[in-house]
């Protein structure tokens, strides 16, 4: 089986985030990324289905801020091949120019599955996967936590709300949009991604096709508004409840 697994770096939330001047995005001058956790799921669910049934993993990503050392961590933890998309888009691009994108380069290529994070958070107007698979035409199913080959197809658990789980066979080739591996992610020793990074090779490839209609555009954005703050009161049980009696009835709420 063939798997591709779409990964892309996101900013890290850690991080103090501030509003461009133009104030459309983020100030990207300073900001740290990482790895898109749900895209770090997706992979090792690829290595899973590798591991257990065969095939092959690639990894594949838009060229962008420490793109490379984050196609070197997905071979040292197990990919076979990392291709990097080298078209000027910029970090911010909405996932419908994503998606088209990327399917130009994927439909030259072999696969079976494509697996890809569930969503992102710098998310605007969708899930990636589910546009990626309209636009290469193929099955597509959403927030799966479990998946296993099946003749010719394969089996899929899929989450809806309030925990209820679901079961579908999908036909392939089809695009998964995965919630949670069966296992945590592994680990890729510093040590084993400088070894890989000295042996192994990025392709790089341009994508013929970046024109999509857009969904949704982002005229402002602002920080949310800080509120007074928090009241502490002080005392033992009894003198606390009168407090907040007190205050109850100073705002009207109790008379």
């Amino acid at each position: 089986m063939n798997i591709i697994v779409p990964v892309k770096q996101v900013p890290d939330l850690v991080e103090e985030l501030e509003i461009n001047e133009d104030g459309t995005d983020l100030d990207r001058d300073y900001l740290s990324y990482k790895l898109n956790e749900f895209d770090e799921h997706a992979l090792e669910e690829a290595l899973l289905l590798k591991e257990e049934h065969g095939g092959t993993v690639t990894v594949i990503a838009f060229e962008g801020e420490d793109t490379d050392k984050a196609l070197y961590t997905a071979i040292a933890k197990g990919a076979d091949r990392a291709v990097k998309i080298t078209n000027d888009l910029p970090p911010g691009t909405p996932n419908h120019v994503l998606a088209k994108a990327l399917a130009s380069v994927l439909s030259g290529m072999e696969y079976d599955l494509i697996l890809t994070g569930v969503q992102a958070a710098d998310d605007r107007d969708g899930q990636l996967g589910v546009l990626l698979a309209n636009y290469l035409d193929v099955p597509h199913v959403s927030v799966v936590s479990g998946v296993a080959p099946n003749n010719g197809a394969v089996t899929v658990q899929k989450e809806y709300a309030g925990g209820v789980m679901a079961e579908f066979e999908v036909d392939l080739p089809a695009v998964l949009g995965v919630q949670a591996a069966r296992q945590t992610p592994r680990y890729a020793p510093v040590s084993r991604v400088r070894q890989v990074m000295r042996q192994a090779e990025i392709e790089e490839v341009e994508a013929s096709d970046t024109e999509a209609e857009v969904g949704s555009s982002i005229r402002r954005m602002f920080k949310p508004e800080k509120g007074a703050g928090a009241q502490m009161l002080e005392g033992s049980p009894e003198e606390i409840a009168e407090q907040i009696i007190k205050i109850l009835q100073e705002k009207g709420i109790k008379k």
